[in-house]
């Protein structure tokens, strides 16, 4: 008696159809960075790796370098993700491990409900709300703290602490769902244990973290390359200075700002190709941030896989 399992036309025209569909998302991913590689030649010919170490940005001159835009980038995401990681992972702990029922769908809606604003709503909210703000607390800074270089130049409110302060507030629903399906992808047995060797609530959930901190390391990077390709939001409140600069008052720019500013005016093709070689960085920068992510948490799922055959496993035997 033969026990393979019968595969009619019906299944292998479904598995080719999904794979083709698969396959095609690959593609498209593909074609995009071949299209911006492409369009962006004329520049990469200019200047080659000079594009990526200089600041100078002169449309005048033909001149162009996308250090500050990099820098930029960067700079914000690194202090979204500073602000935005605790309080994320914070509110992924509580909806999973310590929310009463009752208040855990409601919650999590509202939650949900953040990430799914639009961008320009953000944008708006930050200019009429959140610079203000920024501004009176950046006026209020006693004269040691502002001549700390993080800390020097004009309270204006628009500039690298606003969009730092707005891309966090973007950032936190998006990790904080990510990292609460990590933590809910724990096997019991890991709480159970714990419980059963005296722990404490709050001892289980430690434990809980500690065999999810591969996914939620893989949220937050997630939420970091979120942050990287956010265009609108910021660029209302950043203040759109190609300059460097560690200080969080200063006003300065970042990729996707300079290129939703200066796409429709670039008069020159080797200004446009400069524009188009941006978006070439941008891209490879969160394809590889989202890349890796999507490894940890891969990894992730795949040792919660193993873990529950060897459990059953030893349970059979």
């Amino acid at each position: 008696m033969n026990n393979r399992a019968r595969t009619s036309p019906g299944d292998l025209l479904f598995r080719g159809g999904t794979g083709v569909v698969a396959g095609l998302l690959v593609a498209i991913v593909a074609g995009i960075g071949v299209v911006l590689y492409r369009e962006s030649t004329r520049s990469i010919h200019a200047f080659g790796f000079r594009f990526w170490r200089t600041d100078n940005w002169d449309p005048v001159a033909g001149d162009f370098g996308a250090l500050p835009f990099i820098w930029g980038t960067l700079y914000s995401s690194l202090l979204a993700l500073l602000i935005a990681g605790p309080i994320a992972i914070g509110i992924a702990i509580f909806l999973s491990e310590l929310c009463p029922a009752r208040l855990r769908g409601p919650l999590i809606f509202l939650t949900e409900l953040l990430a799914a604003l639009p961008s320009i709503v953000y944008g708006l909210w930050g200019i009429f709300v959140l610079v203000p703000l920024v501004r009176t607390v950046e006026s209020s800074l006693p004269d040691t703290v502002r001549a700390l270089p993080f800390f020097t130049g004009p309270p204006i409110g628009i500039g690298m602490l606003s969009a730092a302060l707005i891309l966090a507030i973007m950032v936190v629903p998006f990790t904080s769902s990510v990292a609460r399906e990590v933590l809910k992808a724990v096997p019991a047995a890991q709480r159970e244990a714990a419980y059963a060797l005296g722990a404490t609530r709050w001892e289980a959930t430690r434990v809980a973290i500690h065999y999810g901190r591969v996914g939620i390391l893989g949220a937050v990077m997630l939420g970091f390359g979120r942050a990287l390709g956010e265009t609108m939001a910021v660029t209302m409140v950043i203040g759109n200075t190609p300059a460097i600069s560690w200080s969080v008052m200063a006003p300065q720019y970042t990729m996707s700002a300079v290129i939703a500013n200066e796409f429709a005016e670039a008069v020159t093709p080797l200004h446009l190709d400069a524009l188009v070689e941006i978006g070439l960085v941008l891209f490879v920068l969160t394809l590889g941030i989202n890349l890796a992510s999507r490894g940890l948490i891969w990894n992730m799922t795949r040792e919660k896989a193993f873990g529950s055959r060897a459990a059953a496993v030893a349970k059979a035997s």
